[in-house]
């Protein structure tokens, strides 16, 4: 095992999991243009990095998308990533919010299994987790969530023993914080 393969696995040589390596969010501004996003996964691939997540989207400029990158490394590994992701033709700014203040989102949609029975319960955790009931069959229920990784972790967590048939997740979505003083 090389040691880049090593660090992005997360797994030292014993199988326990690497302590130095950290969870990093990176926004990349990139040129709208065919094969931008290939260029970027094919970089993470031909590297050896992982990618937890990826989302990928329009900005307010039509011609410009963001994509916000999750994925794991130690201080040397972020950076070739960093440097390597600037190198890219279609990148116009790369960065990495995590030693930042910034805000961040996923979705996700979850069609799990109810009956008359077990509707009203489901709907409590919906209610809980302030997500909303998007879709209802006599057999099902499709709920969706929004907020960080952990609150869309801990719904799925909730709706499991009730049985889910389908998940969607759409990855994180991040900006940086503008406002950094006490209101």
């Amino acid at each position: 095992m090389t040691h880049t393969q090593q660090n992005v696995s997360g797994r030292g040589n014993d199988g326990h999991a690497d302590q130095h390596l950290k969870r990093h969010t990176i926004s990349v501004l990139v040129e709208n243009k065919f094969g931008a996003f290939v260029r970027v996964a094919g970089m993470f691939s031909a590297k050896g990095y992982n990618i937890d997540s990826l989302s990928v989207g329009p900005t307010e400029e039509e011609d410009v998308s963001r994509m916000t990158i999750v994925t794991r490394g130690d201080d040397q590994i972020i950076e070739q990533i960093t440097k390597q992701l600037n190198k890219l033709i279609d990148t116009i700014k790369v960065v990495d919010l995590t030693f930042d203040s910034f805000v961040e989102r996923e979705l996700v949609l979850v069609k799990v299994q109810s009956t008359q029975t077990t509707r009203p319960e489901i709907m409590q955790i919906a209610e809980i987790f302030r997500a909303k009931v998007i879709d209802i069959s006599p057999k099902s229920l499709t709920l969706e969530a929004t907020g960080s990784q952990q609150k869309v972790d801990a719904i799925i967590k909730m709706l499991k023993p009730f049985g889910i048939k389908e998940i969607a997740r759409t990855g994180r979505v991040a900006l940086k914080r503008e406002f950094q003083g006490e209101v």
